[in-house]
């Protein structure tokens, strides 16, 4: 908290005259192009791997970026929140992206692969359910289901399967106004990954795999 306070006072005294001009400009509205979607984990930071400025990504932050599905009903199986979010961010501010994110060494993955049932908070165990499909598919898929990054990664996957459930979502796919993205963070390298469906894997987002994207984006 202390880091916070003296953070804000050298905020302002440093703030750059450019700066303020465009927090003015951002009182007036938002636009960012993209729902960014990640965990709540105090190393995974958006703004920093991606370089991104104030009014640039619109984000949904969770215990383990998880998606609650959307019923048949064209309800979220859940809490209102990332719903509202999600609705938010493709009807009013018309994101053209969705990116999901998940990063290495994950406190969520941890608790869903040692048994979500385990864990103390009932709040939290709860929330956890919406992890259950991706441990499910990790051990369908692979032998060495242990892997708390791998099933990270796997639940990325995932949760834009729950994504797609959402009728405003598949509309916007169909009708090629919407793309959806997987990205994770690996912590120790501070590198971020996309998943790339011809390899089926994540790839290290670099020169080349930037090009490659940026020329699927203009397409």
């Amino acid at each position: 908290m202390k880091k916070l306070v003296k953070g804000i006072v050298e905020f302002r005294k440093n703030l750059l005259p450019g700066q303020r001009e465009r927090f003015a400009q951002l009182a007036l509205g938002q636009s960012p192009d993209t729902l960014f979607i990640a965990c709540s984990d105090s190393r995974v930071a958006p703004n920093v791997f991606a370089s991104t400025d104030p009014g640039d990504l619109f984000v949904v932050r969770n215990v383990g970026n998880l998606i609650p599905a959307c019923g048949v009903d064209g309800h979220s199986s859940a809490d209102e929140s990332e719903a509202a979010a999600i609705e938010f961010a493709i009807l009013n501010l018309k994101v053209a992206d969705i990116i999901l994110c998940g990063h290495s060494d994950c406190g969520a993955m941890h608790a869903i692969l040692n048994g979500r049932e385990k864990v103390a908070p009932a709040h939290l165990r709860s929330w956890l359910r919406h992890g259950e499909p991706s441990l499910k598919r990790l051990r369908s898929e692979s032998s060495s289901g242990k892997s708390v990054n791998l099933l990270s990664q796997v639940n990325v996957l995932e949760q834009l399967e729950h994504l797609k459930t959402y009728p405003l979502i598949k509309e916007r796919i169909d009708s090629g106004s919407l793309k959806l993205h997987a990205w994770w963070f690996e912590l120790s390298s501070a590198s971020v990954y996309s998943y790339e469906g011809p390899k089926e894997g994540f790839v290290v987002i670099d020169e080349v795999e930037a090009a490659r994207i940026l020329d699927k984006l203009a397409r």
